[in-house]
């Protein structure tokens, strides 16, 4: 039986992936957990093992497409198989007389609407919700008609984009997965995390003085460098032990004070951070 290529969900929220390359040619033969293709996730670039082993075939996506999460890429045949073909939508139905011709379309209708409904991603029906958007009215781009966050999105800011005057002219530029995350999350972390700034000069000599003793003892035998960030992370990590209160977090319905005390730190790179 042939076996499918799909684009994997790699993370809790991932709609869709984006295909960076084939590391196989169609017709090539593949291995099972041989690396197969890399992804662009929403945070890194990852590869992709194949699933079985045999003839890679079937290819249906380039380098470079942007892909919903689940949907058949390629397939994996093995000797005497075929590359299947695509099963249209179920025609249950659709082949009973109707006593009224104007009743075919109506039924139809409505039946595309409730299937639209249904073919809205959990993300796409928060957004709608929150900017208010009508699923009925909004053309999914995703696999089978699925409504995406990026339709939700593209509906709520067409009328905006209407008013604006014709002498305005700006340009878009495009964006990797992962800068176009990085844009999301500062502005949503901007927006919805209440800020707080407090600034005091304080003496870090003695901060200093145990960052050397440490780098004494570490980088001569382990080859690590440890900078002045390593040392604030583990006291901000050792006060918020201490203070429960400040490593809590508003969920929605109240405070929850977190038993885990979890620090991100964010890095500038070449791309982004």
């Amino acid at each position: 039986m042939p076996i499918s290529v799909v684009m994997p969900a790699l993370e809790m929220a991932q709609e869709t992936g984006k295909l960076i390359a084939w590391l196989k040619k169609e017709g090539d033969r593949v291995s099972k957990g041989e690396p197969l293709l890399e992804i662009e996730t929403d945070k890194a670039i990852m590869e992709i093992e194949s699933p079985g082993e045999g003839v890679l075939a079937g290819v249906k996506a380039e380098a470079g497409a942007e892909i919903p999460v689940g949907q058949t890429i390629a397939w994996i045949l093995r000797p005497g198989e075929n590359v299947p073909i695509d099963q249209p939508v179920s025609q249950s139905g659709r082949h009973k007389e109707h006593p009224s011709s104007q009743a075919v379309p109506v039924t139809t209708e409505v039946a595309a609407k409730s299937a639209a409904q249904n073919r809205v991603s959990p993300k796409a029906r928060r957004l709608a919700k929150e900017l208010k958007v009508d699923l009925t009215e909004v053309r999914g781009s995703g696999a089978g008609g699925e409504i995406l966050a990026s339709d939700i999105e593209a509906a709520a800011g067409a009328p905006a984009k209407q008013q604006l005057p014709t002498a305005a002219q700006t340009s878009a530029d495009s964006l990797s997965t992962i800068a176009r995350l990085m844009a999301e999350r500062t502005t949503q972390s901007w927006t919805s995390v209440p800020h707080f700034f407090v600034v005091r000069e304080v003496d870090a000599g003695a901060l200093n003085g145990v960052r050397v003793q440490i780098a004494a003892a570490f980088e001569n035998k382990q080859s690590l460098r440890i900078t002045h960030t390593d040392l604030l992370i583990a006291l901000v990590a050792r006060v918020l032990a201490r203070h429960p209160r400040v490593n809590a977090s508003w969920m929605g319905d109240g405070i929850h004070n977190n038993a885990d005390v979890n620090i991100g730190l964010a890095m500038a790179v070449e791309d982004g951070v």
